[in-house]
């Protein structure tokens, strides 16, 4: 029978040991870091009802989403009832409604799970893919310091994952809309091919992005296009930004209570402690304009501009509105993580891990083998992670194994070293050799660290 050629499923990211280690390392830390600031673990099914997860959806969403059937089902011609989750803001909508009376609110909650979307499979971007999620959702409201908690939580993590320096970005979406309305630019295509022109302003001149405003496919006048650009295409610092807003004197309550909110994020971030060199005010940032319904954030590393946000999310008003009666407004944020490392890895910051095996037991005489069983038992029993060489090999072939798998340490006894009571410590990493008695071997291991 001819063999069948193994091969990774498109729009997938499989890692070797060592590099999955390292990515595991940032799991870790982000989940450490949602912890620390006091959210709650929570997992849902990787499959959702369809009709329960397809609520929210548009039609662009439903041509990604794989759908879920038994080969029995098929058989008998059932449509599909179940489909694989696309995000994780859908199930945790339901998960809120369904368990409403179990939870205490504000309702705290990370999430870090694969989500599946049918996209055209390309480097560094997946159809199935980590997303590390955290919201907050209120009973009724939910104030607006918790805006404010949201960076406060990314500008910890991503210190932590020391992926280099990086800016989170934040504005107000009622800042946009009341600009809008003010400006009677009621077209929502319209809008959203403002925004994205204005954001060319780093790169295109003032001019230039006028002539894009006012040109076939938006045709703002020249004047209308001169005061959104007077009004979102300021950059500065958070005080003189806020000061540019309450001098346009716009008549809108929409605008008005965009800045106001933006006033007290700003005020609360300070007071959390969070550096402004970490984070700005940013008028033209506008993601999920149909979904959003106030702060909205994009985070960018600084040295890898064309890495995109690598952190976004903002408020919403009312997350599970389909699902229950109870208005349950929320902010949260989402790291997609599987993009985010593919996109650290091609960028050289990041590369295999340490093995999470710390030692090896040799075995260099098959008569011993008690002895070895004995040791790695002790250290294991010690915290210290200790594999035993179970086989008998050449003293070569096991350093070579232990040097491919990332073991740091090796211990070594042969029937010379057992009649001293002593093992021999090597250090795969330097060389180095120690000769420490059986007695004191975990307290060596343990002043290593």
């Amino acid at each position: 029978m001819a063999l069948i050629s193994p091969r990774t499923p498109p729009g997938t990211m499989e890692l070797l040991p060592r590099r999955q280690i390292a990515f595991q390392r940032m799991v870790d830390t982000i989940r450490r870091g949602y912890e620390r600031f006091g959210f709650l673990p929570v997992e849902t099914p990787v499959f959702e009802v369809a009709d329960v997860l397809l609520s929210k959806s548009g039609g662009e969403t439903e041509k990604q989403v794989y759908f879920v059937q038994s080969t029995g089902a098929i058989e008998q011609g059932h449509k599909p009832d179940l489909a694989l989750r696309f995000d994780l803001t859908v199930p945790t909508a339901r998960y809120v409604a369904e368990h409403e009376r179990e939870l205490a609110f504000p309702f705290r909650r990370y999430q870090i799970q694969r989500v599946y979307r049918g996209e055209r499979a390309q480097k560094g971007r997946y159809r199935e893919f980590y997303q590390c999620d955290i919201d907050v959702i209120g009973k009724d409201s939910l104030p607006v310091i918790y805006d404010a908690e949201m960076p406060a939580v990314i500008y910890h993590v991503f210190t932590e994952l020391a992926v280099g320096p990086f800016r989170i970005n934040f504005n107000n979406r009622k800042i946009l809309l009341g600009m809008f309305e003010a400006l009677g630019i009621a077209d929502p295509e319209v809008r959203i091919l403002v925004l994205r022109q204005v954001d060319k302003l780093d790169k295109l001149s003032r001019e230039q992005v006028l002539e894009l405003l006012t040109g076939e496919g938006i045709g703002l006048t020249a004047e209308v296009a001169a005061r959104v650009l007077d009004m979102i295409g300021f950059a500065g610092p958070a005080a003189e930004t806020l000061a540019h807003l309450n001098r346009l004197g716009l008549d809108n309550g929409t605008f008005r209570t965009g800045v106001a909110e933006l006033t007290e994020v700003v005020a609360a971030l300070q007071a959390f402690g969070v550096p402004e060199t970490h984070w700005r005010v940013n008028l033209a940032i506008a993601r999920g304009l149909d979904y959003y319904t106030g702060t909205v954030y994009e985070t960018f590393l600084t040295d890898h501009p064309g890495l995109g946000s690598v952190c976004s999310g903002g408020r919403y008003e009312n997350l599970a509105g389909l699902y229950t009666k109870s208005k349950l407004p929320g902010v949260g944020i989402s790291i997609g993580l599987t993009r985010l490392f593919y996109a650290l890895e091609q960028a050289g910051i990041v590369s295999d891990g340490p093995s999470t095996v710390q030692v090896l037991v040799t075995q260099f005489d098959p008569d011993l083998v008690p002895d070895y069983l004995a040791i790695g038992a002790e250290l294991r029993a010690a915290g210290i992670n200790t594999e035993i060489q179970l086989e008998a090999a050449k003293p070569k072939k096991q350093f070579a194994y232990a040097d491919k798998a990332g073991i740091r340490y090796a211990v070594i006894m042969g029937p010379d070293e057992k009649a001293r009571g002593e093992v021999t410590v090597k250090d795969l990493t330097g060389g180095a050799q120690h000769a420490v008695t059986r007695a004191a071997l975990v307290d060596w291991f343990k002043q290593q660290g």
